[in-house]
């Protein structure tokens, strides 16, 4: 049965054999149709920190606690993840958008560098803590798996901390939430 065609009408594909095929940049705006919290996925090895914008940390399952990340293979961020053997799950207070537009690239900041514009502590791995954070989830990273484009780590969590009264970054359809 389709679907009434007409402006505002979301698409619908009959059922076939075939798979459809969707275009990447309808892709990504379906996905960005999704409230979810900012997050910056942080590792500390020899060669110092590095982190990321996470927007693909979720958990995995809580027994045991693990954490899943889905990091693009291109992130200048992985090999420092994959050489630390850890990770750490920021999630960003409302009033860290500039930290979150940092981590996700949108800035001359590269590296390192970007760590210098907010304080930052660690738990029980090492990997770079956000002080102030909404929520942290530090992780031993026990597994990869490469699919595509992206290597998505899995994380043992093995030290958290929280602020239960901190206001979360909440990403939706490419920008921020009030």
């Amino acid at each position: 049965m389709k679907a009434p065609s007409g402006v505002g009408s979301p698409a619908v594909n009959e059922m076939s054999d075939r798979p459809a095929t969707i275009d990447v940049k309808q892709f990504w705006q379906a996905i960005g149709q999704r409230a979810t919290g900012s997050t910056i996925v942080t590792a500390r090895s020899e060669s110092g920190p590095a982190g990321l914008l996470g927007l693909s940390a979720t958990h995995l399952c809580a027994d045991p606690p693990t954490m899943m990340v889905s990091v693009d293979k291109r992130t200048s961020a992985l090999p420092t993840i994959l050489q630390a053997r850890h990770f750490a799950i920021n999630y960003l207070p409302s009033s860290q958008r500039e930290l979150a537009d940092i981590f996700g690239g949108k800035s001359d900041l590269k590296g390192a560098d970007r760590f210098a514009t907010a304080s930052w502590g660690s738990l029980a791995t090492g990997a770079p803590v956000l002080q102030g954070a909404v929520g942290v989830i530090d992780c031993e990273l026990i597994e990869t798996i490469e699919k595509y484009n992206v290597v998505i780590l899995l994380g043992r969590v093995v030290a958290t901390s929280s602020d239960p009264g901190a206001v979360p970054l909440i990403h939706f359809r490419g920008g921020y939430l009030p």
